[in-house]
């Protein structure tokens, strides 16, 4: 795959300036070796925030959840199953649960009966399916179990056994099945795990969801796009199946693959907090979501952005900000202490817009991202403006405009019309 030349940039446009530059000069430098693992850049926060993974070596991608470290609610069922219980009301988990996100993005709570939504990680969480059973009791949802057909984990060769190595991923599984049983609780979930987070052992597990029957596929991780960017791009690529890669959480800059598959719908993130507005809820960009230019891969002729030769991510977006970020349950041993956290990231957003093309029930409608392009799908979209993740002097590269912005893509849910 060649480099796109710099100069097919537009210079004088002020989001091509410095930042983009270095950015392009290093995926220059990128050029004699394989994926190297996402540099974590620093951007503002008012809650301390642990990233779930550290940098990735070349040739192994990085999970993308952030968890708030100041936040931890203990064990156990709470809200109104709990209630049920012990006769006692119980106040839910900090977080947005799925109410408030089926609220906040006009879903319904029914519909996506007939899909199945494919979560693909790294190595075991052996408590995924125990506490999805907490997360989907405390709020009420209908049970998604082994027993009931509705719940599936395999390896990446589709066997039910021997299961990998836990990989450090847990917080990440479960935040994973969390948001797809937030966005469609009817939908059925399989949890592929690969071997590891080597790049190549997770293109396959993809191919292992759709030769599964998976109707949508979530990948929240990423390695940074450099020479030999392509060699997964097939793995990713199944028309009649929708595949979402998050955008990543260190800003502006390099983006990462999978995201910037041309055939991925890259998922950005946004900060949601309630209001006193029509809608009841604001969206601003946040500022760690992933939004870049991409120097190994062409621009799809449905991405129609100028200051950008080649693929730009994102293409839409959904809550991701630790600080307005959903409440999950984790128990894995190997994540610290047990129990409800928020968690966020744009790890959060991938799956949930997984399930709320699962809600719709289009799968088909999206080899790649185009049909969010359409004229047609902008009522279906809350449009974001306001916030930025990184230095463009006010550029879509990475400042949320009007319109189609780096960061939030072509923006968020309006109700499935879009979709």
């Amino acid at each position: 795959m060649r480099l796109i030349s710099r100069s097919r940039f537009r210079l004088g446009a002020a989001a091509v300036g410095v930042a983009a530059l270095t950015a392009t000069a290093s995926m220059a430098a990128l050029s004699t070796t394989a994926y190297a693992g996402p540099t974590a850049v620093a951007h503002t926060v008012s809650s301390p925030v642990r990233q779930v993974c550290g940098a990735a070596k070349a040739g192994y991608d990085r999970c993308l959840a952030e968890v708030r470290t100041d936040v931890h609610e203990g064990l156990g069922v709470r809200g109104r199953a709990a209630a049920a219980v012990t006769g006692r009301a119980t106040a839910l988990p900090s977080g947005f649960g799925p109410a408030d996100l089926q609220a906040a993005y006009k879903l319904p709570s029914t519909g996506g009966t007939n899909q199945t939504v494919a979560i693909v990680d790294a190595g075991d969480d052996a408590t995924a399916e125990a506490d999805l059973a907490v997360y989907r009791s405390t709020y009420g949802l209908p049970a998604c179990t082994t027993a009931n057909g509705c719940f599936r984990k395999v390896n990446q060769t589709g066997a039910s056994a021997p299961l990998p190595k836990d990989q450090g991923w847990g917080i990440e599984i479960a935040l994973d099945v969390d948001m797809v049983s937030a966005a469609c609780p009817q939908c059925h979930i399989l949890l592929v795990e690969s071997d590891d987070a080597y790049s190549q052992n997770l293109a396959a597990s993809v191919d292992t969801a759709v030769r599964l029957g998976a109707t949508e596929v979530s990948n929240s991780y990423g390695a940074t796009e450099g020479n030999g960017v392509q060699a997964y791009a097939h793995d990713y690529a199944h028309p009649g199946v929708a595949i979402f890669a998050s955008s990543g959480d260190s800003g502006y800059g390099i983006p990462i693959v999978p995201a910037a598959y041309s055939s991925v719908i890259a998922v950005g993130g946004t900060s949601l907090t309630k209001d006193s507005s029509a809608r009841g809820w604001s969206e601003t960009a946040w500022g760690g979501a992933g939004s870049g230019c991409s120097a190994w891969i062409d621009k799809p002729t449905w991405q129609k952005d100028p200051d950008c030769p080649g693929r730009m991510t994102a293409d839409v977006s959904a809550d991701a900000d630790p600080n307005t970020g959903p409440a999950v349950y984790d128990t894995d041993p190997h994540d610290g202490t047990p129990g409800w956290g928020v968690v966020g990231g744009t790890s959060a957003a991938s799956p949930f817009l997984a399930g709320v093309v699962a809600q719709a029930g289009n799968p088909a409608k999206f080899p790649n991202a185009s049909a969010l392009y359409a004229p047609s799908a902008t009522a279906g979209l809350n449009d974001v403006a306001g916030g930025a993740d990184g230095s463009c002097a006010g550029d879509y590269l990475c400042t949320a405009v009007p319109g189609y912005d780096g960061p939030t893509g072509l923006g968020t849910p309006n109700g499935l019309s879009a979709f």
